[in-house]
């Protein structure tokens, strides 16, 4: 039995770290890394989690108090909070019932996101559902985009003679395989623009912008004058990935997007990876070479701490001056009580494209509700968002300038219970991240889908290890590679 004169235990001996200064600070964590990431949002969490599965020691730091960064979900009383609106109204519903994505997109069922999440078996956390309904906007008319044989031969997008010439343009898509020469129809769609491939078939400019925005998904037209094999890899992705579930090419997780940064998240945990939220990051420490070696944020005891690492990976709002501004998104959250398409479906895509409404850029409207437990019962939730070079959307009359931007896309909505207009600019990092071993991630683009996102992450990964991220593998497959 010790003796009641012996006082208190010993305080545990702190573990100090040596700064590359000659300066020592407390440990932060486990003090040593190999890898820091900065902020939650899912390109963030998706690196986090394949770098703990090959078995880094990986530090996740986020200054917020919850998992997402710029792609969190948040309830209707924090959307409000955001937007400085005071309390939501009562008949919008109860606040716990809503879960709207800062960052909404749909996730194409044969897309690189799909294969990064059975590739990781984070699918099993998640719960998808499909995407109700697809639609495009031609003569100032929404059409749905063909799901079945007999909409494609009723569809007003195109007329009689020109549903031949499709129709032969799709069968070409479909068989095409780059491998086998007999599928090529003479054709070498790497030398050849898109719109080379077009008149190949004759197709007409209504037809191509139905093509080239509503199955290949670009947002604007630069892509007429690049190489076809593009277009074409693209179109085929929308078709395999129809063919998937047959009414839509797009899924979407039970309760939101802020799903999928926390269940990547989960994975890093399970493989050893250190979450720490609500975690301000003083500064990024950079050795006598220029390459970051580890980041000064607070310890439990409320002082300055360090941590060591070998790289970092971040989003871009953590590394402002190593970024550049490319472009800006306007967009606008909207909360209504009805649908909004001719068919009524609970959850859809609406693509302008640029060509429709004059723009330079596509305008994507986008809505979900309670079919996917993301809006109380009997509202919905809608996004429209496009790409603006519009100089007053940063001046006095941002309302005005933002609602001109978005004419023709708010012209869908209806009646509106509730809405916020907003505006954020994209930021890509200006170095590669090879010299300084600080990796950033690109800021989410204007699309309504997470192709960009997903190729994004791959440029990422492509980045940290000097070799593609071969999505045909799974984790343990990688693991036995390295």
């Amino acid at each position: 039995m010790a003796d009641a004169d012996d006082g208190p235990p010993p305080e545990p001996e702190v573990k100090m770290m040596d700064l590359p200064d000659g300066t020592k600070l407390p440990a932060l964590a486990d003090g040593e890394y190999d890898a820091i990431v900065l902020g939650t949002g899912l390109k963030e969490c998706i690196i986090s989690g394949i770098l703990s599965v090959d078995g880094k020691k990986v530090l996740h730091m986020d200054r917020n108090d919850f998992y997402g960064g710029e792609s969190a979900s948040v309830n209707l009383v924090q959307l409000f909070q955001k937007f400085g609106a005071g309390a939501p109204k009562p008949e919008l519903g109860n606040s716990r019932d809503f879960n709207i994505d800062l960052a909404p997109k749909f996730i194409m069922a044969g897309g690189k996101l799909v294969k990064m999440l059975i590739m990781t078996n984070v699918n099993k956390y998640l719960e998808f559902k499909q995407v109700d309904g697809s639609y495009v906007l031609k003569d100032k008319k929404i059409n749905k985009v063909p799901a079945t044989d007999m909409e494609a031969a009723s569809t007003p997008l195109v007329g009689f003679f020109e549903k031949r010439r499709l129709a032969k343009f799709v069968k070409f898509v479909d068989a095409y395989n780059p491998e086998d020469a007999s599928t090529h129809q003479g054709m070498v769609l790497g030398k050849m623009t898109s719109q080379e491939l077009f008149t190949k078939f004759g197709l007409d400019s209504g037809t191509a912008d139905f093509l080239g925005h509503a199955l290949a998904l670009y947002d604007n037209d630069s892509y007429l004058g690049r190489p076809a094999i593009e277009m074409v890899d693209r179109c085929k992705l929308y078709g395999e990935s129809f063919a998937r579930y047959g009414k839509s090419p797009y899924l979407y997780p039970l309760y939101g997007l802020g799903e999928l940064p926390q269940a990547f998240a989960r994975l890093a945990a399970v493989y050893g990876g250190t979450y720490m939220l609500q975690k301000p990051v003083e500064k990024v420490v950079y050795d006598a070479e220029g390459k970051a070696c580890g980041v000064i944020s607070v310890g439990e005891d409320g002082k300055q701490a360090f941590a060591s690492c070998k790289l970092i990976v971040g989003d871009p709002t953590y590394f402002p001056e190593k970024c550049k501004k490319t472009q800006k998104v306007v967009r606008c959250i909207a909360i209504l009580s009805h649908p909004i398409t001719p068919g009524n479906e609970p959850s859809c895509q609406i693509i302008l494209p640029q060509n429709q409404t004059g723009r330079n850029n596509d305008i994507y409207v986008f809505c979900v509700s309670a079919s996917h437990n993301v809006a109380a019962e009997g509202k919905y939730i809608a996004f429209v968002s496009t790409i603006t070079t519009n100089p007053e959307i940063d001046g006095p009359n941002f309302r005005k300038a933002a609602e001109g931007e978005l004419k023709a896309g708010l012209a869908l909505l209806g009646k509106v219970d509730s809405h916020f207009m907003d505006s954020y600019d994209i930021m890509v990092p200006n170095e590669d991240g090879t010299k300084d071993k600080t990796y950033i991630s690109k800021s989410y683009d204007a699309t309504s889908h997470f192709e960009g996102t997903s190729d994004d992450v791959m440029d990422l990964y492509q980045r940290i290890y000097g070799k593609p991220l071969d999505l045909s593998k799974t984790m343990v497959d990688l693991q036995q590679e390295d």
